[in-house]
């Protein structure tokens, strides 16, 4: 779920990790591919960020954590915003 935040750089993406494997997950990376879209629509790139994933998350169970995802502002001029579309999660 993505929501918009303060600055146009910047976005709210909520993320439900769910473990299905048999053993609690430790810890762990999430990234975020966030397009950088101008005024007509057009993609103009995508720029890769990465958080902690919100661990340990017990085998079987889900966690839910909103992040703020951001680019660098001169990336973004007025008119343009940002949409993170993937979202990748990598657990150890």
């Amino acid at each position: 779920m993505r929501a918009a935040a303060d600055e146009r750089w910047c976005e709210k993406v909520t993320v439900e990790f769910r473990n299905t494997g048999g053993s609690p997950a430790r810890s762990g990376t999430v990234t975020f591919a966030t397009h950088i879209i101008g005024g007509l629509g057009i993609d103009w790139a995508t720029r890769e960020s990465t958080a902690p994933l919100p661990a340990p998350v017990d085998a079987g169970a889900a966690r839910k954590k909103t992040y703020t995802v951001c680019v660098d502002a001169w990336r973004v001029p007025l008119g343009m915003h940002i949409e993170t579309r993937d979202v990748t999660a990598v657990w150890k």
